[in-house]
């Protein structure tokens, strides 16, 4: 199959505006008679289903969580970029493009990657008329700060809450459609299955979270807005909940995947304190604008921070990287990180973190300013740590983070399936091999307010006349039989292990194999050992209770089969890249002081994989990208 990314013709700079000038409309009077399905109610699935709806589109919401308040895009913390220069530091929409594709090590559509920054500037207009409390300067000017990988500041910010506060403005835009029953809300049902219908996306399969019921549910399209799977790793900045289910499913049923290997790992999160930890506190990238990274240069050091003098640290990102310094992208500082600590220069009880101090910064800024810019995230970190971080340093640590990898989708935001399109995390399209700090909320927003409503009308501009879709033909009938049969499988196991025994373990393999750093023989012994897991789990696992009830083990459990699939198809992709980019370092591809080095004559494209009916078996297409605006530079900032 011939991968089409439908870029439209045309300069750089005009491709988009090109898009918007052909794309097909849908009249209102037929707008009522469309039905769309939008899974997950985070800032991608809450914009474009609030969007949509306003429209007149009739849609349905679909959310696992109790409320779309609690959707993950609350936890990010740092702030959302946009290309407006209001610092004059000489940013523009070219530059933060530019910034954006070399930190995903040239592995990303250029048309892509200019629309989202092209967006970037209306994004921050809207988010202000909906109440969005960015920080402002004295005289009520927006302010910007730096993030890790660029040298301008264009990341605008609330505090360390700017995850919460663009939720909160989408989340108030989707409840009114709720109101206006233009948007009908499934609060606690998780999509357990595709419907695919003539080679279309017709419906999903939901199951009603309190109730155990299983639902059919009929649309002419379907958006998945469900966010990445980092979470295969157990321990991560991820809330507990979050997962592949939603993506791996329509993967199966031919949506193709792109990418997997590449997961971000996060250099400034709360390291390990002990095995009851079911999760990992991130620390917003935010604070290294003013923190300093650092580790004693004796191994064997055994006095307290502030004891240790100024020439027996190493501030080793200063050091490697002086143009960017504590600012290095996220890859680059979380494997210097890793470096650091199993050279033996770790910190903390387990020696597993390093410091971030903000004792400079206080003596030149004074305490209050840097309260001001970062009070909550001190008070967090005191009240998981017992320590002030005004006084002594933070100690921090690498941690898995965000999926750059996600369902294969084309200029549109469709996938291999006609009619399922994915929005955000649950796509592939912008960050490329690694992602820059505050384009996570960037991306999911211009996703769902700017570019979706278009792409998406533009598809049902040809669906006017089908009529409703009927939700009793055989293919709905199909599925709701294969999820009842899948979820019986599981209770029937009724082994003597639990289903977190099983997620701690392929955390463990992935992170000790496909994690910061790869090799050949530690990706075939992983994927030898997780196909041995996943086997075990179908003869071990134990999940009390029933299927038609309330039973939060049963959904654990149908996620971590999932993730012993999403795991393995992981490690093949890693396996199949015989090169170091971005997230992805292959301990046998790196130059001899340790950097990473990338292939672009034999891997120059994205790698998209159909699911061929097992996990051991999967083929691999080939997307080739072609850089006509930027050439490919060798990744350096030092």
């Amino acid at each position: 199959m011939k991968l089409h990314a439908n870029i439209p013709d045309g300069p750089l700079e005009h491709k988009w505006e090109n898009y918007k000038k052909k794309a097909k409309l849908v009249n209102p009077a037929n707008r009522k008679k469309l039905d769309i399905i939008v899974v997950g109610t985070g800032l991608a699935g809450a914009s474009v289903a609030a969007s949509l709806g306003e429209m007149g589109y009739n849609i349905k919401s679909f959310c696992f969580q109790d409320s779309p308040r609690r959707a993950h895009s609350v936890a990010a913390q740092g702030g959302v970029n946009a290309a407006k220069n209001y610092k004059n530091d000489g940013d523009s929409v070219y530059r933060m493009f530019v910034d954006t594709l070399k930190g995903g090590d040239f592995r990303s559509r250029e048309a892509n990657v200019y629309r989202m920054a092209e967006c970037s500037l209306n994004l921050i207009d809207q988010a202000v008329a909906q109440g969005v409390p960015f920080g402002r300067e004295y005289g009520g000017y927006l302010n910007n700060r730096s993030f890790g990988g660029v040298q301008v500041s264009r990341t605008f910010y609330s505090r360390g809450q700017t995850g919460q506060q663009l939720l909160l403005g989408s989340y108030q835009a989707l409840m009114r459609q709720v109101e206006k029953k233009t948007v009908k809300l499934y609060a606690r049902h998780e999509m357990l299955d595709l419907v695919v219908v003539d080679g279309k996306a017709r419906g999903i399969i939901a199951r009603n979270l309190d109730t155990g019921e299983i639902e059919r549910h009929a649309a002419h399209a379907v958006v998945l807005a469900t966010g990445g799977y980092g979470k295969i790793y157990f321990l991560s900045t991820l809330a507990m909940g979050c997962n592949g289910s939603a993506i791996w499913r329509a993967h199966k049923k031919g949506a193709f995947m792109a990418s997997p290997s590449w997961i971000q790992i996060h250099p400034t999160s709360l390291p390990q304190s002990g095995d009851y930890q079911s999760k990992l506190t991130l620390m917003s990238e935010s604070l290294r604008n003013d923190g300093r990274i650092w580790v004693p240069k004796n191994k064997d050091e055994k006095r307290e921070a502030n004891q240790i003098p100024e020439e027996e640290r190493d501030y080793y990102l200063e050091r490697r990287y002086p143009a960017f310094g504590n600012l290095a992208p996220r890859d680059i500082s979380s494997r210097a990180a890793k470096e650091r600590i199993d050279a033996g220069h770790g910190v903390g009880p387990l020696k597993n973190a390093v410091y971030l101090d903000f004792s400079k910064a206080i003596r030149e800024q004074g305490k209050e300013k840097i309260k001001e810019k970062y009070g909550n995230l001190f008070d967090m970190y005191l009240k998981i740590t017992g320590y002030n971080a005004y006084e002594v340093p933070m100690m921090i640590s690498p941690s898995a983070h965000f999926s750059m990898g996600g369902l294969w989708v084309d200029y549109e935001l469709m996938t291999t399936i006609s009619g399922l399109f994915a929005l955000g995390e649950a796509n592939f399209a912008d960050h490329g091999a690694n992602r820059l700090g505050a384009n996570s909320l960037l991306q999911a927003s211009v996703d769902g307010y700017f570019i979706a409503p278009y792409t998406i009308a533009n598809y049902l501009s040809n669906e006017i006349h089908t009529g409703k879709i009927d939700s009793n033909q055989p293919a709905f009938e199909s599925a709701e039989n294969n999820v009842k049969a899948k979820l019986k499988q599981l209770i029937d196991v009724n082994g003597t292990k639990t289903v977190d025994h099983y997620h701690k373990t392929v955390g463990k393999i992935l992170y000790d194999y496909c994690g910061l750093s790869r090799s050949k023989e530690g990706l075939e012994k992983a994927i030898s050992e997780i196909k041995a897991l996943r086997e075990d789990f179908y003869k071990n696992v134990k999940i009390p209770s029933d299927i038609n009830s309330i039973n939060t083990e049963l959904e654990k459990a149908g996620r971590v089969a999932d993730y012993l699939e999403i795991g393995e198809l992981m490690c093949h992709d890693a396996l199949t890249r015989n090169e170091s980019c971005g997230a992805h370092f292959r301990e046998e591809y790196q130059t001899e002081d340790g950097e990473a080095m990338r292939n672009d004559a034999e891997y120059q494209f994205i790698s998209a994989w159909q699911w061929n009916g097992s996990p051991e078996n999967p083929v691999l297409h080939k997307e080739e990208l072609n850089f006509e605006f930027v050439k490919p530079i060798v990744r350096s900032y030092k």
